[in-house]
């Protein structure tokens, strides 16, 4: 079992490495928004 093993990460490496070349770089995931605190602003 363990060649099947091997076969089977290096099929599933070599597709991923096709779908980058087709679709471009895998997306990366879309960061967390940090929240910015600001000074309320004043009355005048």
């Amino acid at each position: 079992m363990d060649y099947l093993d091997k076969v089977w990460e290096n099929i599933k490496d070599w597709a991923q490495k096709l779908i980058e070349i087709l679709l471009g770089e895998s997306p990366e995931p879309e960061s967390e928004l940090i929240p910015i605190p600001i000074d309320k602003p004043r009355r005048r």
